[in-house]
């Protein structure tokens, strides 16, 4: 089954578990924080404005624990931090910018950055994806090789990214605790 199917089969399981009462699955997250463990993040937009969450895994249980919230919560936060500041966000400009030096200039070491660059972007792909450590990691991988053809000796942006997420994951945690639509424990 596709990613998209498992998807949608999703959002039907976490509306038949969040009950009656008019509110409208907006979105849903997949993730995988631990190998066969597949989370789903839902949100729900209700009549009056408000924005709720429910967790639910692959056989529509609703997750009640906090702790496996959190892990699900973190990784679909960083693998979205990671997406986006792969390559410096915009991985087509950067392989078109990449073809012109080349074609322009011809620069010693160009045809590595732009193979880097077409390697990192096909590890990113397009939404959705299912948010896992391994896709964390390759990510993380394949945009410290860019860096490197880019630049050699100097760091890496990506990993600055990364750091500074802590706060955007925390505050995504809050966010989905206090709307959560089961209690935790």
């Amino acid at each position: 089954m596709a990613l998209a199917d498992d998807i949608e089969r999703a959002a039907g399981l976490a509306a038949e578990a969040a009950g009656e009462g008019g509110d409208v699955v907006s979105g849903v997250i997949a993730t995988e924080p631990q190998p066969g463990a597949r989370v789903y993040l839902c949100s729900f937009d209700g009549a009056d404005g408000f924005r709720s969450w429910l967790a639910v895994r692959e056989d529509g249980s609703a997750v009640e624990s906090r702790v496996e919230l959190r892990e699900a919560v973190s990784i679909a936060a960083l693998c979205e931090v990671a997406a986006d500041a792969a390559g410096g966000g915009d991985l087509d400009t950067l392989i078109s910018s990449l073809e012109r030096l080349r074609l322009a200039e011809a620069p010693e070491g160009i045809e590595l950055a732009e193979e880097a660059a077409r390697a990192l972007r096909d590890v990113v792909g397009e939404p959705p994806r299912l948010a896992t450590p391994a896709l964390l990691d390759e990510i993380g991988a394949a945009t410290r090789r860019l860096e490197r053809e880019l630049d050699p000796t100097g760091g890496s942006p990506f990993a600055a990214a990364l750091k500074s997420a802590q706060d955007a994951v925390a505050e995504l945690q809050r966010e989905l605790e206090a709307g959560y639509r089961v209690e935790l424990t």
